[in-house]
């Protein structure tokens, strides 16, 4: 199976399936010297791992992560990273009855186009649990980033079409509700409203707003390797994505180049800065100092228990319930997937700036 690498530098290689003995990520690309251990992985695991409310799956696993490789006295060796998490908590008979039926809005159907043959046990390398490996890489590029001043800030802006008021945002609040978000009063919305969607046996889903600040100028390139573009493809990679959008995303097209443009001035400290920010922090696909704000978009959850029409591998019409343990919504667990994904690109992206100008090269190795 090609496709489970992302990145040029930073490179990483998510492996494992749901069901299988475990999951996890290569890392190659962390420069030598960054002190690092498992804990520093763990906190960021531990955001994305399932049962902590009634919100999300009840599989109960506790995503302990190993470190195998690329650490030495407790700092890394510039040699390849490699990550494990053990599976421990499969019920693989959950899924029996779906061997030769296609699940409506999963992969079922298309994995077995292509292939031949797929992994029906919770959809194997389709399933949410590949992400392990994605916040796990995440958790090591977003800690070289911290060291060089550049902090992301990632959360729920809206579930199930109830969004955030920016008038009552909190960043403190992020983690003191089960959907991430910064205004406890649209969470406490969304759980009356995600608590009627579970009684009714029905899914929904939502958007994860990102903000990077600390960017400097110029990363990126004009062409292929846009900032932008990268990030674009970096988000649609994760399960469940519809949609993405960077600054002020869709609604340019009913905008105005007078109020779209974002002039320039020179601030107090002689700087170059923005008046506003709708292109999102990036020109020419390149970044342009200012805060970077991009959204991804999230669709509800296909497992649902209410039957739904169907065909099986036989190509029958039939009816299919949904048994096993589901998200009713993928969101919360998906706003450090987007945070980690978010730090791999913009890692990426700064260290293949490193060789952009012959001047900088000189200066680095006088």
């Amino acid at each position: 199976m090609a496709g489970s690498s992302i990145g040029n530098i930073f490179r990483i290689t998510t492996w494992g399936e749901t069901h299988g003995r475990g999951v996890g990520v290569v890392v190659d690309g962390v420069p030598a010297g960054l002190a690092l251990n498992e804990e520093d992985i763990q906190k960021y695991l531990n955001r994305r791992k399932p049962g902590q409310s009634k919100f999300v799956t009840a599989r109960k696993e506790s995503d302990l992560v190993e470190i195998y490789s690329g650490i030495f006295e407790g700092k890394t060796t510039g040699t390849p990273i490699s990550l494990a998490v053990m599976n421990t908590n499969q019920r693989s008979k959950d899924y029996s009855a779906l061997m030769d039926i296609y699940r409506p809005g999963h992969a079922d159907y298309t994995f077995d186009m292509k292939y031949g043959f797929r992994d029906y046990r919770g959809g194997g390398r389709s399933s949410g649990r590949e992400t392990i490996g994605r916040v796990a890489a995440g958790a090591i590029a977003a800690k070289i980033l911290k060291e060089m001043g550049i902090e992301i800030l990632t959360y729920s802006k809206a579930i199930g079409g109830i969004g955030i008021d920016m008038d009552r945002f909190d960043k403190e609040e992020i983690n003191n509700n089960p959907f991430y978000m910064p205004d406890a009063q649209a969470a406490k919305q969304v759980e009356e409203y995600a608590s009627k969607m579970i009684e009714e046996m029905n899914s929904i889903g939502g958007v994860v707003e990102c903000r990077v600040n600390g960017l400097p100028a110029g990363l990126g390139d004009p062409v292929f390797e846009k900032i932008s573009a990268n990030l674009g493809k970096a988000m649609l990679s994760i399960g469940a994505t519809k949609g993405f959008e960077i600054g002020d995303g869709f609604a340019v097209a009913d905008s105005n180049g007078a109020i779209n443009n974002d002039n320039f001035y020179m601030d107090e400290e002689g700087k170059i800065a923005k008046r506003t920010n709708h292109s999102g922090g990036t020109l020419g696909g390149m970044t342009d100092g200012s805060e970077l704000v991009f959204r991804t978009a999230f669709k509800p959850t296909p497992s649902i228990a209410r039957p739904q029409e169907t065909v099986n591998r036989q190509k029958e019409d039939t009816v299919i319930e949904i048994k096993g343990r589901h998200d009713p919504i993928i969101v919360p667990r998906a706003v450090v997937v987007v945070e980690a994904m978010a730090a791999c690109t913009i890692l990426d992206a700064l260290l293949m700036n490193m060789t952009a100008r012959l001047d900088k090269i000189v200066e680095f190795y006088k």
